[in-house]
């Protein structure tokens, strides 16, 4: 049921599990909940599915694998080979930067050491 009131639209939805009284939603408390056919109050018992055994859960788990290596897009050797050599290269360019870097600190460090007598 809507209602419309000055370009503002107001819903209201039924809430089958719950009773609440008006009183109750004047006097900005939460409404209290009660479940059909209850008599105590509180929450009704739930009743729980049987769980899979070990075995079950292991073969879904495989089976679940197995698809989903299926879908995977593997690369070409080709791919491999050119993104191992990118790699490479990128690795020797970086150890002789640092290497390069540490060197010339080293001098720079040793020679101010000299020059400040020490």
């Amino acid at each position: 049921m809507a209602e419309k009131l000055d370009d503002i639209t107001v819903s209201e939805e039924e809430d089958l599990g719950a009773e609440t009284s008006s009183a109750d939603a004047l006097s900005g408390e939460a409404p209290k909940k009660t479940t059909a056919g209850s008599t105590g109050g509180g929450r009704a018992a739930k009743q729980r599915a049987a769980a899979p055994g070990f075995g079950a859960r292991t073969g879904q788990f495989v089976r679940d694998t197995r698809a989903e290596m299926r879908r995977v897009s593997w690369p070409t050797a080709n791919e491999v080979k050119n993104t191992t050599i990118i790699t490479l290269v990128a690795v020797v360019f970086f150890a002789l930067y640092l290497f390069g870097i540490d060197r010339v600190w080293a001098y720079l460090i040793e020679h101010l050491r000299v020059w400040l007598g020490g």
